[in-house]
């Protein structure tokens, strides 16, 4: 990644998310967002220049969220000009039935990948 940070060495990234409330989603929401997350969005997103990694988090019932780590703030503010006018369309809200309730950037202090590794792929929901 691209140099940065208080120590000058190299940044972990520049975080932006994207939540929608999945209150008030139609029944089959959360399976319809698990079918186009892993059928379409992967794919579109592995090929995002500048984009370090995105995890699509839910809580069923609850929240559906993508979480984005950017190479550069430059990169992640291209990105937020480039979706938030059309938020309100993206796939996501029309499978939810509304718009994103935040759209924030932070900061991501650290990431550290365990002996495991990093993971590419459908999570356990979509088996």
């Amino acid at each position: 990644m691209n140099g940065g940070g208080m120590n000058n060495g190299p940044s972990a990234g520049y975080g932006l998310s994207v939540r929608w409330s999945l209150a008030q989603a139609p029944a089959g929401a959360a399976e319809t967002l698990r079918e186009y997350v892993v059928g379409t969005s992967m794919a579109r997103f592995m090929f995002l220049d500048g984009l370090a990694f995105k995890v699509w988090r839910m809580r069923a019932g609850e929240w559906f969220e993508g979480t984005y780590v950017f190479d550069s703030p430059h990169e992640r503010q291209a990105f937020r000009e480039s979706f938030e006018p059309g938020a309100a369309q993206a796939p996501g809200s029309v499978i939810i039935g509304s718009a994103p309730i935040a759209i924030e950037e932070y900061e991501v202090v650290a990431i550290a990948e365990g002996p495991a590794g990093f993971r590419r792929g459908a999570g356990p929901g979509t088996a």
